[in-house]
Protein backbone atom coordinates (compact mmCIF):
# COMPACT_ATOMS: atom_id res chain seq x y z
CA UNK A 1 0.00 0.00 0.00
CA UNK A 2 1.77 3.61 -1.16
CA UNK A 3 1.49 6.13 2.22
CA UNK A 4 0.24 9.62 0.64
CA UNK A 5 2.84 12.50 -0.02
CA UNK A 6 2.96 16.24 0.79
CA UNK A 7 4.59 18.58 -1.81
CA UNK A 8 5.14 22.08 -0.90
CA UNK A 9 6.56 24.32 -2.81
CA UNK A 10 9.34 25.98 -1.03
CA UNK A 11 11.21 28.69 -3.46
CA UNK A 12 10.40 29.58 -7.02
CA UNK A 13 13.66 30.63 -8.90
CA UNK A 14 14.88 32.49 -11.96
CA UNK A 15 18.11 31.53 -13.40
CA UNK A 16 19.25 35.21 -14.44
CA UNK A 17 22.23 34.74 -15.64
CA UNK A 18 21.34 31.73 -18.20
CA UNK A 19 18.29 33.56 -19.01
CA UNK A 20 20.05 37.07 -20.07
CA UNK A 21 23.01 34.73 -22.22
CA UNK A 22 20.76 32.07 -23.81
CA UNK A 23 17.26 34.22 -24.85
CA UNK A 24 15.49 37.50 -25.46
CA UNK A 25 12.76 36.14 -23.49
CA UNK A 26 11.93 38.06 -20.46
CA UNK A 27 11.55 35.28 -18.11
CA UNK A 28 9.86 35.68 -14.83
CA UNK A 29 9.45 32.92 -11.89
CA UNK A 30 7.42 30.29 -12.59
CA UNK A 31 4.25 31.12 -12.72
CA UNK A 32 2.00 27.80 -11.78
CA UNK A 33 2.72 27.39 -8.83
CA UNK A 34 2.83 29.87 -5.39
CA UNK A 35 5.60 29.72 -2.61
CA UNK A 36 3.73 27.64 0.62
CA UNK A 37 1.38 25.74 -1.79
CA UNK A 38 0.77 22.28 -1.01
CA UNK A 39 -0.16 19.13 -2.82
CA UNK A 40 -1.04 15.62 -1.78
CA UNK A 41 -0.15 12.63 -4.03
CA UNK A 42 -2.47 9.79 -2.83
CA UNK A 43 -1.49 6.23 -4.49
CA UNK A 44 1.63 8.15 -5.67
CA UNK A 45 -0.23 9.56 -8.29
CA UNK A 46 -0.18 13.25 -9.67
CA UNK A 47 -2.44 15.70 -7.26
CA UNK A 48 -5.21 17.10 -9.02
CA UNK A 49 -3.76 20.82 -10.20
CA UNK A 50 0.05 20.13 -10.01
CA UNK A 51 2.23 21.17 -12.78
CA UNK A 52 2.79 18.35 -15.42
CA UNK A 53 6.57 19.14 -16.23
CA UNK A 54 7.42 19.21 -12.78
CA UNK A 55 5.68 15.62 -11.87
CA UNK A 56 7.71 14.80 -14.37
CA UNK A 57 10.32 15.20 -12.37
CA UNK A 58 10.11 14.75 -9.30
CA UNK A 59 7.28 11.29 -9.73
CA UNK A 60 10.11 9.10 -9.09
CA UNK A 61 10.86 10.66 -5.31
CA UNK A 62 7.04 10.52 -4.75
CA UNK A 63 7.03 6.79 -5.65
CA UNK A 64 10.11 6.29 -3.59
CA UNK A 65 8.69 7.61 -0.34
CA UNK A 66 4.81 6.38 -1.06
CA UNK A 67 6.51 3.18 -0.89
CA UNK A 68 8.22 3.32 2.50
CA UNK A 69 11.83 3.81 1.14
CA UNK A 70 14.25 6.65 1.62
CA UNK A 71 16.24 9.07 0.11
CA UNK A 72 19.46 11.16 1.39
CA UNK A 73 17.68 14.02 2.96
CA UNK A 74 16.97 16.25 6.01
CA UNK A 75 14.71 13.12 7.95
CA UNK A 76 13.85 9.90 6.68
CA UNK A 77 10.75 10.44 4.41
CA UNK A 78 11.10 13.84 3.70
CA UNK A 79 13.27 14.60 0.90
CA UNK A 80 14.12 18.22 -1.19
CA UNK A 81 13.90 18.04 -5.06
CA UNK A 82 13.12 20.33 -8.25
CA UNK A 83 12.00 20.33 -11.59
CA UNK A 84 14.21 20.34 -14.07
CA UNK A 85 13.33 24.00 -15.93
CA UNK A 86 17.07 25.53 -16.50
CA UNK A 87 15.52 29.35 -16.79
CA UNK A 88 13.21 28.89 -13.59
CA UNK A 89 13.40 25.92 -11.48
CA UNK A 90 10.42 25.33 -8.71
CA UNK A 91 12.11 23.66 -5.56
CA UNK A 92 10.40 21.26 -3.42
CA UNK A 93 10.23 19.22 -0.28
CA UNK A 94 8.76 16.25 -0.15
CA UNK A 95 7.04 14.44 2.99
CA UNK A 96 5.42 10.65 3.55
CA UNK A 97 2.17 11.39 5.41
CA UNK A 98 2.38 8.44 7.91
CA UNK A 99 -1.19 7.09 8.38
CA UNK A 100 -2.46 7.83 11.65
CA UNK A 101 -2.84 5.39 14.38
CA UNK A 102 -6.49 4.38 15.32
Amino acid sequence: MNAAVKITVLRRTLTEGLVGEYTDHQWEPCERLAVGQEFVSEGANMPAGFCSWAWSDIQKYVLTLARGGNLLGPKPGRFVTCCTDGFRPVIFALQRMEPEEE
